[in-house]
This record gives C-alpha cells, sequence and structure tokens, in this order.
C-alpha cells in the first residue's frame, strides 16, 4: 500500500492539545523542539520526519560548495572592487573536515596573490574576509547583503579592502589575510556550523592587529546572522561600534565588550517550520 504525502497542517499539530499543555503556545516564539507531542511512547509522525529534515539540511549544508563565481558577481554588482578569490592549504572538502589546521592557513598562491596586491594599495584600515566556512549555504544567501549593510554602517571613516574570497576556510585563515594586506583590523564573515534549526547562519569574526597566532580569545564573535535570528543590518551596527571601539582601544576579543545596546535578535517572533513534503 502506498501514501500520498501531503502538506503538513500549521501548528500546533493535530495531535497536541494546546488546552492541556501549557508549553504549546511557547512553539511560536522559538524554533526549538518544544511541545512535540506524543504517540503511545513515540515521537509523532510530523516530529520525526521533520528532525530527518533538519538533520539532512545541517549535513547538505556542511558539503555543499561554495559558488565563489556566483557570489563575486553579487558583489561586483553591489559596487565593490573586484574581490580576490583565495584558497586555504585545505585542498578540498574532505581534506578540510578532517585536517581543521589546513583550514586556517593560506596557500601559496593566494599568499602571493594578496602580496602582489599589497604591492599596488595602501594597507586597508579593515580587511573584509568572506569564507565558505562549515555553511557555504549561509555565505551564498547572506554574505552579499551583509556586506553591503556592513559598508553602509562604516560610512566614510574607515578604508576597506575588496572582499577576498576563501574557498574551505577556517575563521584564523583571516589573521593570515589581514597579516599580508598590513591590515589593522580584520572581519572574517564566515558561514556557522550548522544547527538543526539553522542550516543557513552566518557569524563575523572581528581581529585587532591581525596576525598568524591569534588566539580566539583575541577575537569578538557577532552570530546567528540569518533571517530567523540577528538580521544583517543589525549585525553590520554592531560590527561598527566594534571595530570604532576596537580601534580606539587598540584590542578586540576579551578586552572589548559589546556595549552597543543593540538588539541581540530579529524583533519577529519565530515560527516553527515546516517540512516540506518529499
Amino acid at each position: 500500500m502506498t501514501t500520498d504525502l501531503l502538506p503538513l497542517p500549521d501548528e500546533p499539530p493535530h495531535d497536541i492539545d494546546p488546552g492541556a499543555d501549557p508549553w504549546v503556545h511557547l512553539r511560536r516564539f522559538t524554533p526549538a523542539r518544544i511541545a512535540l507531542g506524543r504517540v503511545g511512547a513515540s515521537l509523532p509522525t510530523r516530529e520525526v520526519l521533520g528532525f530527518s529534515l533538519a538533520h539532512a539540511q545541517a549535513r547538505d549544508a556542511i558539503h555543499l560548495p561554495l559558488d565563489g563565481g556566483a557570489l563575486a558577481d553579487d558583489l561586483l554588482a553591489d559596487g565593490w572592487t573586484t574581490p580576490l578569490r583565495l584558497h586555504s592549504r585545505a585542498h578540498d572538502r574532505n581534506e578540510y573536515l578532517l585536517r581543521p589546521d589546513l583550514g586556517r592557513r593560506l596557500d601559496d598562491a593566494s599568499v602571493v596573490a594578496l602580496q602582489t596586491w599589497r604591492a599596488a594599495h595602501s594597507a586597508p584600515d579593515l580587511a573584509l574576509v568572506v569564507g565558505d566556512g562549515l555553511s557555504a549555504l549561509g555565505i551564498q544567501r547572506h554574505a552579499a547583503p551583509l556586506l553591503s549593510a556592513i559598508r553602509s554602517a562604516l560610512g566614510d571613516q574607515l578604508t576597506l579592502s575588496p572582499p577576498m574570497v576563501v574557498s574551505q576556510a577556517r575563521v584564523a585563515v583571516a589573521d593570515e589575510v589581514g597579516q599580508e594586506l598590513g591590515a589593522r583590523m580584520v572581519a572574517m564573515v564566515v558561514g556557522e556550523r550548522p544547527g538543526l534549526s539553522s542550516p543557513d547562519s552566518v557569524g563575523i569574526y572581528l581581529t585587532h592587529a591581525p596576525r598568524v597566532g591569534r588566539s580566539d580569545a583575541e577575537r569578538n564573535c557577532i552570530s546567528n546572522i540569518r533571517p530567523a535570528g540577528q538580521d544583517p543590518v543589525t549585525a553590520a551596527r554592531r560590527l561598527a561600534w566594534l571595530v570604532h571601539e576596537g580601534l580606539r582601544l587598540g584590542a578586540t576579543g576579551v578586552d572589548l565588550k559589546d556595549h552597543s545596546g543593540l538588539r541581540m535578535v530579529a524583533a519577529t517572533s519565530h515560527k516553527v517550520s515546516t517540512p516540506t513534503p518529499i
């Protein structure tokens, strides 16, 4: 016997009585898996399918390759100077996942490309680096509008490098980029590790006086940038505040606290996602 899979109903699920379970109304405010209901000793089929879909989306986000050419075209269309296409020492995705250390350093060709650029340009105040990280999906979707928001938030007070697009990138690879460019600071826009409700999340890591060997304690992180998290405009304003304050103090990381007063997430409520019919 075959069964056609139809679109699943909106929340709350039919097998949960809102009047009997005080948790149900909280589903409107979070994508977390709460008030799932049960069928006997098991979860409802709806929730099992939803978990399987979210897990598959997270795995896909990690393995999906970044289309650097399409991203460069998007950035050019938005008025950026031609981005530099760089690569870490990890040759492919498999090596990137097995050897995190290789994703933290540039390959030789990328170092030469940066040195060539530096020979013809002044050192920027802020180097902008875009890396696929653990979610190329997030970078493909959100990097261009986020960089546009960053440019607007910073205004004309600082000199910016062209976007440096790094494939197979870990956060620390930005230290080498900033070091080669002689930048006062570097901001790394990178795909974050996918969660079961956030396969396309992006983070920004800000480091003062970048150089190879900087530790994570010397960075500030702005995370969960995505439609259901921190919106790009707020994230860009937060980064601008941290950049200016970090330059004033001559430090980032544990020595730079975020007193910007900006909200942490978008002002819209979360809605539980419904699994797409297979």
